[in-house]
C-alpha cells in the first residue's frame, strides 16, 4: 500500500542517536553507525523524529510500504522494555565513543577531601521509586552518567539541600522505561524545578528531549534548565 513513512538519508546521518527517544514506536535504531528504520510496520509516518535530527537526515516520503501495525508496535515496545537497548558500540563511529584525551594539567594538587552532598539513595533512575520522600517539593537534578566524572565540582555546584538526583544514560539505557518513570515522578510530586545535566556529545541531548516529553506527559508546567558539560570538564551553557 502507498502511505507516508520515514526516510533516513544515510549520507547526512551521523549516528548521533538524538532521534531515538523521539520515536515513540521504537522503530529507529543505530545500526553500523547510522540511524535505520528497522521495520516499516513499526513506523506510523507522523514524523515526531524529524524535528530532533540536527542534520536534516530524516524526512517523510510517500511510497509503497508495509501497513502500520499497532499490535506489532506493542510487542516491539514490550520487548524493548525487557531488554535495555545498546544504541552504539565502540566501532560504530558514534561521536560519543570517539576516544580522546583532555588537556587538563597534571599533577593536580590535592587538598582537603570534599564532603559528599548526596542526600539520598539510590540515584540510578532505573532503581528509583517514584514516590520516594526526597522527591517531594524537590529541585530535580537529572544527570547523564558521565557528567559527575567529567565535572569535578559536581557535588558543590549541583547538589545540596532540597535537591533530588536521578542518573541515567539516554543512549545506552532503556529510554522508554525512563520516560514512564520521569513522567510519574513529575506528576506525583510537587517538583519545583528540573535541571538536566548533559555532556556535549550529540546523543546526550536525548536526555533533554526525554524530560520535555515527561513534563508534557505529566500535564504540569515546570521550568527546565539544561546545563551542558564539555569533555574538558567545563560548563558550556
Amino acid at each position: 500500500m502507498k502511505r507516508k513513512i520515514v526516510h533516513i538519508d544515510e549520507d547526512k546521518c551521523t549516528g548521533c542517536g538524538i532521534c531515538i527517544p523521539a520515536c515513540h514506536e521504537g522503530a529507529i535504531q543505530i545500526i553500523d553507525g547510522k540511524a535505520r528504520l528497522i521495520a516499516e510496520k513499526l513506523c506510523d509516518g507522523l514524523g515526531d523524529c524529524l524535528k530532533e535530527c540536527p542534520h536534516g537526515a530524516i524526512t517523510i516520503v510517500e511510497r509503497d510500504a508495509e501497513a502500520y501495525d499497532e499490535e506489532a508496535v506493542k510487542k516491539h515496545l514490550s520487548s524493548m522494555q525487557a531488554t535495555a537497548l545498546d544504541f552504539c558500540s565502540p566501532v560504530s563511529g558514534c561521536p560519543s565513543s570517539l576516544a580522546r584525551t583532555t588537556s587538563r594539567p597534571f599533577p593536580i594538587e590535592k587538598g582537603e577531601r570534599a564532603p559528599s552532598l548526596l542526600r539520598q539513595w539510590p540515584v540510578q533512575l532505573a532503581l528509583l521509586p517514584t514516590n520516594a520522600v526526597f522527591f517531594r517539593e524537590a529541585n530535580l537534578i537529572v544527570a547523564a552518567d558521565c557528567v559527575p566524572f567529567a565535572y569535578g565540582d559536581f557535588h558543590r555546584t549541583f547538589l545540596g539541600e532540597g535537591t533530588a538526583l536521578c542518573v541515567g544514560c539516554p543512549k545506552l539505557d532503556n529510554t522508554i522505561i525512563y520516560l514512564e518513570k520521569l513522567t510519574k515522578i513529575i506528576k506525583d510530586n510537587e517538583i519545583q524545578k528540573i535541571t538536566a545535566l548533559i555532556m556535549e556529545v550529540p546523543c546526550c541531548s536525548g536526555l533533554k528531549r526525554l524530560l520535555e516529553q515527561a513534563i508534557e506527559g505529566s500535564g504540569k508546567q515546570i521550568p527546565l534548565e539544561v546545563v551542558v558539560i564539555s569533555i574538558e570538564g567545563e560548563i558550556l551553557e
